[in-house]
């Protein structure tokens, strides 16, 4: 909880750090040079206004977001690999096979562009009122606990910003992404990618969230297990 405040806070900064000096940050871009890529094939561009996908194709792309769930979930009790991690997976897999049609893409991003407009904040609400264990946040506020977990989410932002920086990325972009290694999974991503106003990062703080967080924990145990008691 209090590693996700911090970088919330954190996030919020660097924001304000991106409105002061424009030639760190690409406004939600992690490189220069990257433009969007369309969604309709070659000769479209993005959702035109006046002409959003129909209905059922919107339908069509929440019954494929929730196959991949529900696959993920099968692939959970069987194998033990997480949902999340097994749906990105078959998401990435799809889009680079090319596999959905166009129309289905568009009808993807419409479902994205509603939860990010309209349930963000009330999730945001929902969890720091009845999710957020209070008791156990007050008792943890001492300052050893507070100087180790502040300095330990500045260090991997300050990392970030410098590693973006250094391999030609935008530095404040690179480092938000970074900041959600401590967020409390996907509500951790939708805070901090909210502070920093920077909500078209989802897919690569769900990345960072998902794939580098297992392959974090799974280098801990490593570790522990060679080093160890």
């Amino acid at each position: 909880m209090l590693g996700s405040l911090t970088a919330i806070i954190l996030a919020g900064g660097l924001n304000a750090l991106g409105k002061a000096r424009p030639g760190l940050t690409g406004e939600g871009r992690l490189q220069p040079g990257e433009e969007d890529v369309a969604l309709a094939g070659e000769a479209a561009v993005r959702l035109r206004p006046g002409s959003p996908p129909g209905p059922e194709t919107v339908a069509a792309a929440v019954v494929l977001a929730v196959t991949l769930y529900l696959i993920g979930t099968v692939a959970q009790a069987l194998w033990g690999f997480p949902a999340p991690v097994v749906m990105l997976l078959l998401t990435v897999v799809l889009k680079l096979g090319r596999l959905v049609s166009p129309g289905l893409e568009e009808g993807a991003y419409s479902v994205y562009r509603f939860f990010r407009t309209a349930v963000t904040y009330p999730l945001l609400f929902a969890i720091g009122v009845a999710l957020t264990p209070w008791d156990k946040l007050v008792a943890a506020l001492n300052a050893p606990t507070l100087i180790t977990i502040a300095a330990t989410v500045t260090s991997l932002i300050a990392t970030g910003f410098g590693v973006g920086r250094l391999i030609g990325m935008y530095p404040i972009d690179v480092a938000i992404v970074t900041a959600c290694h401590s967020g409390q999974g996907g509500t951790g991503d939708v805070a901090i990618l909210s502070a920093a106003n920077r909500m078209q990062l989802m897919p690569f703080a769900q990345i960072a969230t998902r794939i580098g967080g297992a392959i974090t924990v799974t280098l801990a145990l490593i570790a522990f297990r060679a080093f160890g008691p």
